[in-house]
């Protein structure tokens, strides 16, 4: 009997599955910069709510247009609600430490996360992992002690946070593949900025309801006044995460997890771009030689 894995193989397209997860870690790392860019002015939940209206209305006329038939309720629906659930933690995580950190160091420990997909893909799937992906693992951690070295005076505990949101994603991919593969990826991310509006709303209640005065910060203040600047921006985050939503999962549906989660790795290096150019941000000799090593890791789970 053909296992699930190779049963998977058979109906992947490869390089359709690398030019979609590229691009989409190019707009994402730019609509993140934004995020941090914008992160004294708007607060975490009205980015979550207002950046999926306009996600879903243009989601629902897409749908409405061209597939009418997908608007139903998934085929599995219950692992398409987990999936969109794991994947707003992560961005919850990685949002509130992109104000706190430079934008290259986040992006360089949150891209642990093809790692943890190769080991999740190991023991969930059944992909083996061999000498040369193993080496891949240690080498990857090697380049994560180099960039948030734990014992340093310096040490950001924020930089926790994007080890926490690569977890959720990576978790949140093999999901995709095994068991939200057959759902339209618009569904996928209607689903998912759904979740958005949802957990916005419900925390931004409990922020008027529960936070004490002054509320400040970037998970407390009060909302934006919103003005033609301010909805451009919000729009600009918008198009960012809807290329990001449907993009991984278009990517992580046609290839498997392990090398398409080796091609995240290119986040890296926008992130790097973008931090120099908007941030100013020029990392320390031993965090570059941290992302190095990540990168090179990157290279060796693609070889294994």
């Amino acid at each position: 009997m053909q296992s699930q894995s190779a049963a998977a193989q058979n109906n992947d397209n490869i390089p359709l599955a690398v030019a979609t997860i590229t691009f989409t870690v190019l707009v994402l790392s730019l609509g993140d910069a934004l995020i941090k860019f914008s992160s004294g002015e708007f607060v975490l939940w009205q980015i979550f709510v207002l950046r999926s209206l306009i996600v879903l209305l243009i989601l629902l006329i897409y749908l409405k247009m061209k597939r009418p038939q997908a608007l139903a309720i998934p085929p599995a629906f219950g692992w398409t609600l987990l999936r969109s659930l794991m994947l707003v933690g992560m961005w919850v995580a990685y949002y509130v430490a992109l104000p706190n950190l430079e934008l290259s160091i986040a992006a360089a420990a949150y891209y642990t996360l093809p790692i943890f997909i190769t080991l999740f893909s190991a023991v969930f799937v059944g992909d083996k992992i061999s000498i040369l992906g193993w080496g891949a693992v240690i080498l990857g951690f090697l380049g994560v002690l180099l960039i948030l070295r734990p014992n340093a005076e310096d040490f950001n505990l924020y930089a926790l946070l994007p080890l926490v949101s690569a977890v959720l994603y990576a978790l949140a991919m093999i999901l995709t593949r095994t068991k939200c593969r057959t759902v339209n990826p618009a569904i996928l991310s209607i689903m998912l900025n759904l979740s958005f509006i949802v957990v916005g709303a419900v925390a931004a209640a409990a922020t008027l309801l529960f936070a004490p005065e002054p509320r400040e910060g970037f998970l407390f203040a009060p909302w934006t006044q919103m003005a033609s600047a301010e909805w451009l921006t919000i729009t600009l985050m918008a198009i960012a995460i809807l290329v990001g939503s449907a993009g991984a999962a278009v990517a992580y549906q046609a290839g498997p997890s392990s090398i398409v989660g080796t091609f995240d790795f290119a986040y890296v290096g926008f992130a790097l771009l973008w931090g120099i150019i908007f941030f100013a941000e020029l990392p320390d000799i031993l965090s570059v030689c941290g992302m190095l090593l990540i990168i090179g890791a990157g290279i060796m789970s693609l070889r294994q």
